[in-house]
């Protein structure tokens, strides 16, 4: 059989000049910018992903998390994926079809955490506070009372609001109710307290970039014994192969590290180094650090005439929403920073559109010299 000669299409054949990015200062719910050593990390030769010395590398990952979360769960890990993946893995995992989940909306996270088991056959429950405000452990109460979950899930730091939800009480209530607790921590992680054995929170999942000042594309997460005792008597497969923990738990075991997919290499390179910086500077002067630069930051502000969208008590030190002033346009002010001073905030999005400019904080960006940048620039562009 004679094989037809094929001409080679040349119209997407172009020449791109070589890959220069702005050196931008990312102040905005993240990502932030990569801490220098991180981006040296995750610059280093690849090996295998079943190579010793990345056994290793995922070996120090895991301890390095259970010390960032102050937990002993086994099983601590970081999904090949953005926060998201991470949060839909705890998902997939811990919800089977029918069970009752509630869910603490706060915010769009919340929004989207609803969203998720519903896509999972969960019959999803919600109760809401106005954007800008937090759950009091009665109002939590009562919903168990009324709704007797499987599953609570609360967002501890609420991107979308800059919200951090109390929960130092909230395990033994879930215990009470015989229910689980899930936790989205992925603007507090490594910017604000959160013990996840002392608050008995069965699971919580996070990101890469923000508190950790790595760049997206892992997400850690940890089980505790109960939430790992939902999985193993499941009645039904997960609906997810990629995110199934039973066949991910295999790679990451120390005994049988069976393949189950290529791992990101290099950015769990990133993941270990910014967890390394975690406990070099100890979680409790780390978390110093960015109360210490949010209040100042927030005191900053206030001389500026500018008002913070959450009470103090409630916010986050990681992520601040600044009320955007009347007759401002709050978009032309973010394309102002970021044009003339290469300075990266966001604004607010859908309740918050156009009210809010959400502005972080996070991990390698918390420092006292940003901030003093952040408001210079804001106080002459509104002048």
């Amino acid at each position: 059989m004679k094989t037809k000669h094929l001409t080679i299409n040349e119209n997407r054949r172009i020449d791109v000049p070589q890959l220069d990015m702005p050196p931008r200062l990312l102040l905005g719910p993240g990502p932030s910018n990569a801490h220098p050593r991180v981006l040296q990390a995750i610059a280093m030769r690849q090996v295998g992903h079943l190579d010793p010395t990345f056994i290793q590398v995922m070996n120090d990952v895991q301890d390095l998390l259970r010390y960032a979360w102050q937990t002993d769960n086994g099983f601590s890990l970081p999904i090949s994926g953005t926060g998201s993946a991470a949060m839909e893995a705890a998902i997939a995992n811990m919800v089977e079809p029918g069970d009752v989940v509630l869910v603490g909306v706060i915010g769009y996270f919340g929004e989207r955490i609803a969203e998720m088991a519903r896509r999972y056959g969960a019959d999803v429950r919600v109760i809401e506070k106005p954007w800008g405000e937090a759950f009091a452990i009665g109002e939590l109460y009562s919903a168990l009372e009324e709704h007797r979950p499987a599953i609570l899930a609360l967002v501890h730091g609420e991107t979308s609001t800059g919200v951090m939800q109390p929960l130092e009480d909230v395990g033994d209530l879930c215990r009470e109710f015989d229910c689980l607790l899930m936790v989205d921590s992925v603007t507090s992680f490594a910017t604000a307290p959160l013990f996840i054995d002392d608050w008995r929170i069965d699971a919580v999942f996070s990101c890469s970039q923000k508190g950790l000042s790595c760049p997206p594309g892992l997400g850690p997460l940890s089980f505790g014994s109960r939430a790992l005792d939902k999985i193993h008597s499941r009645q039904s497969e997960v609906r997810s192969w990629y995110l199934d923990l039973s066949l991910l738990a295999k790679y990451w075991d120390g005994e049988t590290r069976s393949y189950h997919h290529t791992a990101p290499i290099n950015m769990n390179y990133a993941v270990r180094e910014g967890l390394r910086l975690v406990a070099e500077e100890g979680l409790e002067d780390r978390w110093t650090r960015h109360r210490e630069n949010a209040e100042f930051f927030w005191q900053g502000l206030a001389d500026l005439g500018l008002e913070c969208h959450v009470a103090q008590e409630l916010r986050l030190p990681a992520l601040t929403t600044v009320r955007v002033p009347d007759g401002v346009d709050a978009g032309a002010v973010a394309r102002q920073l970021l044009n003339e001073y290469n300075i990266e905030v966001a604004g607010g999005f859908s309740k918050l559109a156009g009210k809010v400019w959400r502005i972080g904080l996070m991990g390698f960006n918390s420092r006292r010299e940003n901030v003093v940048l952040l408001l210079d620039a804001l106080g002459r562009i509104l002048n």
